[in-house]
C-alpha cells in the first residue's frame, strides 16, 4: 500500500472508532445518574465526615460532569471496536502466522482493561481514605462532582491502560522488536521503570494505588517472558 492508501485506511478506521465511541457515550450519558450514585458510595465509605452527595459550584458544572462521564464511559464501552480497528490497521505489516493472534490479542486486551478497572475501584476506597484523612480532623472534605468524577475516571483509565502492558510486550516479541533474552537482561531496569511509571500515571498519587499498579505490572513483565519463551522469541 502507498502512503496515501495507508492514510485513507487510517481515516476510515478512525471514523469507525469515533462513531463507536459517540454511540457508547450517548448510552453513558443516559445512565450517568446511576453511575454517579454508584461512585459516590466509595466517597461516603472512605471517611466518616463525607456527606451523602457531591456538590457543584457553577450552573454548568452538573452538565459538564455528565458529559465527562459520557466521554470516559464511551471510550471504555467502545474498547472492543477501536481495539479491533487498531489491530486491523496494524495487521497488514505482519506475517500470516502472526495475524492469527488477532482475536486472542483483542480478547486479552479487553479482559486486562476490565481487570485494571476493577483493581482501580478496589483501590479507590483505601486511596480516598488516605487522601481525605491525611490532613487531620481539622480538615473536612466537601468534594465537587467535577473533580471527584475526574479523579475516579482517570484512575480507571490509568489502571486499564497500565494493565495492557503484557499485550504490548507480547506484540513486540511477536514483531521481533525485542527478545526474551533482552527482557531477562532488563529485569532490574524494568522494576525501576514500572515503579516510576506507576508513580507518575496514578492520578491519586497515594501509596495504595501506586503499589496496586506497580506489582501487577511487574508480574505481567515476568509473564511476558514466559509467553515469549513458549513462542520461541
Amino acid at each position: 500500500m502507498s502512503v496515501v492508501e495507508h492514510l485513507a485506511e487510517l481515516r476510515a478506521r478512525l471514523i469507525i472508532s469515533i462513531i463507536a465511541v459517540l454511540l457508547a457515550a450517548i448510552v453513558c450519558f443516559i445512565f450517568a445518574p446511576s453511575v454517579i450514585k454508584f461512585l459516590v458510595k466509595f466517597y461516603k465509605d472512605s471517611t466518616r465526615h463525607a456527606p451523602n452527595h457531591l456538590i457543584f459550584t457553577g450552573p454548568l458544572d452538573a452538565f459538564a460532569t455528565r458529559l465527562k462521564i459520557a466521554t470516559y464511559g464511551g471510550i471504555v464501552l467502545a474498547l472492543p471496536v477501536w481495539l479491533f480497528q487498531l489491530w486491523r490497521f496494524i495487521t497488514p505489516g505482519l506475517h500470516p502466522k502472526e495475524k492469527r493472534y488477532a482475536v486472542p490479542f483483542i480478547l486479552a486486551s479487553i479482559f486486562l482493561f476490565a481487570v485494571g478497572g476493577v483493581v482501580a475501584l478496589l483501590t479507590l476506597r483505601p486511596a480516598l481514605n488516605f487522601l481525605l484523612n491525611i490532613g487531620g480532623s481539622q480538615l473536612r472534605p466537601l468534594l465537587t462532582a467535577d473533580k471527584y468524577i475526574s479523579l475516579v475516571s482517570l484512575m480507571i483509565l490509568a489502571f486499564g491502560l497500565a494493565f495492557e502492558f503484557p499485550v504490548v510486550l507480547v506484540f513486540l516479541l511477536l514483531a521481533r522488536v525485542i527478545t526474551t533474552a533482552q527482557l531477562r537482561k532488563w529485569r532490574r531496569l524494568a522494576i525501576v521503570l514500572v515503579v516510576t511509571f506507576a508513580a507518575v500515571i496514578t492520578p491519586s498519587q497515594d501509596p495504595y494505588s501506586l503499589f496496586a499498579m506497580a506489582v501487577p505490572m511487574y508480574v505481567f513483565y515476568e509473564a511476558s517472558i514466559i509467553i515469549g519463551r513458549l513462542l520461541k522469541r
